[in-house]
């Protein structure tokens, strides 16, 4: 069970920290934001290159704190049944909807977008706009996202099996 407590606990410490690093890339979504509201309305001179970067910096935040939500139990979830549960009934309920739902979704979106951003950095790939951003870096993201999800899958799945075997939480 050593082992099982220190995969648990490597994962869970990458996903921590990839999770507070970019989170911070919110500030610099919000100065993007009020740089170009402040050249748009003040100077009256709009730029080309800020909606791609804030769309590119807002789809790099949402993705790269996704494992740290599942982390920390942020994402949405029904659960009108799931809390009247004893945690040992939880947490069989967990592992059959990880392997059943969240693990087939989260492969099979890690295997394809993989692709896609190998494609990508192949040929280089930027936007049609007259700024013609690099959209191989936002394509890499993608799998890498997911990559973390998939790692945090597996801590989550190791924790509800150590309540099964221990019938406690970590």
């Amino acid at each position: 069970m050593r082992v099982v407590h220190k995969v648990i606990k490597g994962i869970d410490t990458i996903n921590l920290w990839v999770g507070r690093i970019g989170s911070w890339s919110i500030l610099v979504l919000t100065l993007l934001i009020v740089f170009e509201v402040i050249s748009r309305r003040v100077f009256n001179s709009p730029t080309i290159w800020t909606y791609e970067v804030i769309t590119m910096v807002f789809g790099f935040h949402f993705m790269i704190v996704a494992a740290y939500a599942l982390l920390y139990k942020s994402l949405v979830s029904v659960d009108l049944l799931y809390n009247r549960l004893s945690e040992k009934k939880q947490a069989i309920m967990d592992l059959i909807t990880y392997f059943i739902l969240f693990f087939p979704f989260i492969i099979f979106v890690f295997y394809i977008s993989f692709g896609n951003a190998v494609d990508s950095w192949i040929i280089k790939e930027t936007s049609s706009s007259l700024f013609g951003a690099p959209v191989y870096l936002t394509y890499t993201i993608v799998p890498i996202a997911f990559g973390l999800l998939v790692l945090q899958g597996i801590s989550e799945v190791l924790k509800r099996i150590v309540i099964l075997a221990k019938g406690e939480s970590l």
